[in-house]
């Protein structure tokens, strides 16, 4: 999988993106519930897109969001819809490429949602995240679907930019040489692992 061909994957679908989406305000809850979000953390959003989670994240009440995609059109496509949040420091909305990226700062949470599949490798992704973790925060991949669906939605014109989604039994083995595995879930609705930074890592 060619990483450019990924951007222009997602370059091509970026003014679209919004239409087809769908928001299950139930999972996406699950989802920050499960990755640590609570009132007055700062998050890292990997692969944001049109920043369709930056909504629930300060919903339920994140100080600080950083949202990076290495989309440019997903960025663009994203940036007017959160002008106030932008202006009041609340959210910085990134073009980069999340390996590249090394702040200064580190983040009590950090999600990739519906987007793992397409990082060319998984476990090199896990470890630079975890690097970018306050003491005790909590990264997180999720799907609002399950494995069997992800993997079928792939197979057609995102073929070429998928690797496929792992079994959560493997992506929990990865989280496991970095993080205090706290949230394995795949069924028929969702798919999430979760690990939290521990003292003695």
């Amino acid at each position: 999988m060619d990483k450019q061909d990924v951007i222009a994957f997602f370059d091509m679908l970026a003014p679209t993106w919004d239409e087809g989406m769908i928001h299950d305000d139930k999972k996406i809850s699950a989802i920050l519930e499960n990755t640590g979000v609570t009132k007055g953390v700062s998050i890292l959003d990997v692969a944001c897109g049109t920043g369709v989670l930056i909504p629930d994240y300060f919903k339920a009440g994140a100080g600080h969001v950083t949202a990076v995609d290495f989309s440019s059109e997903m960025i663009k496509t994203a940036r007017p819809k959160f002008t106030d949040e932008i202006n009041s420091g609340r959210l910085e909305l990134l073009c980069a490429d999340i390996e590249d990226y090394s702040p200064d700062t580190r983040f009590d949470c950090i999600l990739v949602y519906n987007a793992f599949p397409h990082f060319p490798d998984g476990e090199r992704l896990i470890g630079h995240l975890t690097s970018l973790l306050s003491p005790g925060g909590t990264l997180s991949v999720a799907h609002g679907m399950s494995r069997d669906a992800i993997n079928a939605h792939h197979s057609g014109s995102a073929a070429k930019v998928s690797n496929g989604l792992i079994s959560v039994d493997e992506l929990a083995a990865i989280f496991g040489k970095y993080l205090k595995v706290t949230t394995v879930i795949s069924n028929s609705e969702m798919y999430q692992v979760a690990g939290r930074v521990c003292a003695f890592i």
